[in-house]
């Protein structure tokens, strides 16, 4: 009897968690009809909630309304949702594994189509992309269209734009990407890094059911910086680059002084250029070593081996 796993990463979904389990019981009910050989679980992470998220996960484990057997893992503090994705994928013992948001921005309806596909088709993951951005700013909706574009040509992962966490993947597949032991992690990049077989499945886009987004411009900056940085090296080489091209200028200029100077003399002239040249160059060296900086900054946070998360407590302690 196959068992599917719904891993479900939440912080401050308090007002989302009711609704979101009442779609997604609702399509276990009717997948449970047209297979009648699939079971459920469903994984809650919560990632440091300030609200009552914990408080309504053990109210649904306790519930048993669903179907399916509910679990949940309460981080120590706010690790991020990296570090639920994870703690999530590792504590999913399907099947198959889905990763979804619980503010239905991820819609449960689209999980019977995406198990047809994986029984009847030969993939290994069926991923789920935004085909537009309606209700987004559209500032955002442009920075992060020109994200897609750079980290594809700056890196070997294979990244659609619009891509979401929103997947249904095989076990071998979750093994696979269990196995990446990093500390940086940028779930985005090592869905395509870990390849596998995988159907994209378009949707239109869905707003959230309550409360407000967890993602400011600054946190998708930082996050966006974080996948370059993870799975690409091409800024190390743009920096070597750059060093190069104003060496052979600063050549050229100084044979240019010396001519000038031979031929009409060495008038006191040109301050302002000059002023010019030393702020960009300055600027240049501080931005380069802001690059290598970021790479070191890297190493060392894996280098110290800190777990990606702590967790506090969790269904199994309680024997749930």
């Amino acid at each position: 009897m196959p068992l599917i796993s719904l891993v479900v990463p939440c912080y401050n979904e308090e007002e989302s968690l009711p609704a979101f389990f009442a779609e997604a019981a609702a399509v276990m009910a009717g997948m449970r009809e047209e297979h009648g050989d699939a079971s459920f679980e469903v994984v809650l992470v919560d990632d440091g909630s300030t609200d009552g998220t914990l408080g309504a996960m053990r109210a649904l484990a306790a519930d048993g309304e669903a179907g399916a057997e509910v679990r949940w893992v309460s981080f120590s503090r706010n690790f991020g949702k990296e570090a639920a994705l994870l703690a999530g994928l590792r504590a999913a013992r399907g099947d198959y594994v889905a990763t979804m948001d619980a503010d239905l921005q991820d819609p449960p309806a689209l999980l019977p189509e995406m198990y047809r596909i994986l029984l009847e088709e030969d993939y290994d993951n069926v991923a789920t992309r935004r085909v537009d951005r309606a209700g987004e700013p559209p500032v955002r909706s442009f920075c992060a269209r020109a994200f897609y574009r750079i980290i594809n040509r700056l890196s070997d992962a294979d990244i659609v734009d619009g891509a979401r966490d929103f997947r249904l993947m095989r076990r071998r597949m979750v093994d696979g990407i269990l196995e990446l032991g990093e500390y940086n992690r940028f779930s985005k990049g090592i869905y395509g890094w870990v390849g596998f077989k995988t159907r994209w499945l378009p949707f239109e886009n869905v707003e959230r059911v309550a409360g407000e987004t967890k993602w400011s411009f600054w946190g998708l900056f930082k996050y966006s910086l974080e996948g370059i940085v993870a799975f690409s090296t091409a800024p190390l080489s743009m920096a070597s680059l750059a060093g190069i091209v104003l060496c052979i200028l600063s050549l050229v200029f100084a044979l240019v002084i010396v001519v000038r100077t031979l031929l009409f003399g060495d008038p006191v002239a040109g301050w302002p250029s000059l002023a010019c040249i030393v702020l960009f160059v300055g600027g240049l060296q501080l931005f380069c070593l802001g690059i290598i900086g970021q790479y070191l900054a890297k190493t060392y946070l894996e280098a110290k081996g800190r777990p990606l998360y702590l967790v506090r407590e969790s269904s199994d302690d309680d024997g749930c």
